[in-house]
């Protein structure tokens, strides 16, 4: 999937490349605002929702989690733009790092995108220019995903839009629901009910599981628990995403309800010890009932799997979900802003979201093209798109060392809360907040 919050390989890394964007922070903003006027080296104050195609030559990078999206996006533009797009994808796990040093050296490219979790750290050392003016001039401003674009304002100031996005939601498998004597068409629209389904598949045996989570894997749990404390209408952290409040009552009942599964062997074995790399694999083998994947496996499940989809719901009912995947912006130090917001206007338009993006069968980065040609064509697509309107993108400058590090506080918290008694959240959550406010 596209956020570090969510799974395969790349959860485990480390924030290695914030110290060095920090370091360069004071450098790039001279550097950035040295052109004298708006619009000039990143170009804030141009309102021109469109920008200029005449045929600039630009940069943009990317990381490998996002490169589908990325290079189809890239290859529809340049075929019907004057301006090129010269697109450089780099390891995931090395990302922060060469961000990182090229803040240092002043040679950014002209675009970059970042997995939205770490935008926070970009925006407040100075490395994206203001668009505020720009993104606000779009005539579809207020339909863009807002998780996102809360997630790239800072000091009141906007500097990113959405890229790619990935969001957490339920699978389940109808056929084993018809087996278990469950309605196919009534996924669980509470944590209760999620509950109870899974067990009822359960019941089925020969090797047939309820459900399935990555228990060992930090931002897993990110990404596939929060979602059912923001359906309750509450917040996992405070505003600054400084401070935890991951010891609520709702949360303790969702810890609960997973560490009744993990008690009464609900869960597919492995899950004391996923660590998030193989996680994604286990539904689409057709033995597990009902769990929370990334939107972006959809399209990779086997054709022959007859399975719906359904938003995270929280104790008592609500919806909600994990806004992932890439924002993108304009670096501070790009000579050709005009030319690089020609390019994220243009994605962001009916063209691009449609018959790029919603082609791909990935989520559409606007809450008014939830339904769409391609999306009407499966509505699962559909559930999936309406629900970027109630999901969140969480803020917090220390998102790594504290949620995404095997050695962070938060899977502590996580595993005693699941595999052990439950007893030591509140002291769980003091140490994570204790990581947010280092």
């Amino acid at each position: 999937m596209g956020s570090t919050a969510g799974p395969r390989g790349h959860l485990r890394r480390l924030v290695t490349g914030i110290t060095a964007l920090l370091a360069a922070a004071s450098l790039v903003t001279a550097c950035g605002s040295g052109d004298g006027g708006p619009g000039g080296g990143g170009g804030g104050g141009a309102a021109d929702a469109k920008g200029v195609d005449d045929g600039t030559k630009l940069t943009m990078w990317t990381r490998a989690a996002t490169r589908p999206q990325s290079e189809a996006l890239v290859e529809a533009y340049n075929a019907s733009h004057k301006n090129k797009i010269e697109l450089t994808v780099v390891p995931t796990d090395d990302y922060q790092a060469k961000v990182g040093a090229a803040a240092g050296s002043k040679d950014l490219p002209d675009l970059f995108a970042s997995d939205v979790v770490f935008v926070p750290n970009y925006t407040s050392s100075g490395l994206f220019a203001d668009l505020t003016e720009r993104v606000d001039a779009l005539p579809f401003a207020e339909h863009l995903a807002q998780s996102h674009i809360k997630a790239g304002t800072y000091e009141d100031k906007k500097y990113v839009v959405p890229h790619t996005l990935d969001l957490s939601v339920l699978f389940y498998n109808k056929d084993l629901y018809r087996k278990a004597k469950l309605d196919p068409e009534k996924p669980p629209t509470t944590l209760r009910e999620w509950d109870r389904q899974a067990r009822a598949v359960d019941a089925l045996g020969g090797g047939v599981d309820g459900t399935f989570f990555g228990g060992n894997c930090g931002g897993c749990g990110v990404f596939t628990w929060w979602p059912s404390v923001w359906a309750a209408d509450e917040d996992v952290l405070n505003e600054e995403g400084t401070e935890a409040d991951l010891a609520s009552g709702t949360a303790k009942k969702v810890y609960d309800t997973y560490r009744g599964w993990v008690r009464d062997d609900i869960v597919a074995p492995g899950a004391r010890d996923e660590t998030g790399t193989t996680w994604t694999g286990v539904f689409p083998k057709g033995k597990v009932g009902v769990m929370p994947m990334p939107s972006t496996t959809l399209g990779l499940m086997p054709e022959d799997l007859d399975l719906g989809v359904a938003p995270i719901p929280g104790p008592d009912g609500g919806k909600s979900t994990f806004v992932g995947g890439d924002a993108i912006g304009i670096s501070a130090t790009s000579e050709s802003a005009d030319q690089a917001w020609n390019f994220l206007a243009w994605s962001l338009g009916d063209k691009a979201q449609v018959d790029v993006v919603a082609a791909h069968k990935d989520v559409v980065a606007r809450t008014d093209l939830a339904s769409n040609k391609h999306s009407k064509a499966d509505p699962r697509l559909v559930t999936i798109n309406e629900l970027v309107a109630h999901g969140r993108t969480p803020y917090a400058l220390k998102f790594g060392q504290t949620f995404n590090d095997p050695n962070g506080p938060w899977l502590t918290l996580m595993r005693n809360a699941v595999f052990g008694d439950g007893t030591s959240v509140a002291k769980d959550n003091e140490a994570v907040t204790a990581s947010l406010a280092d």
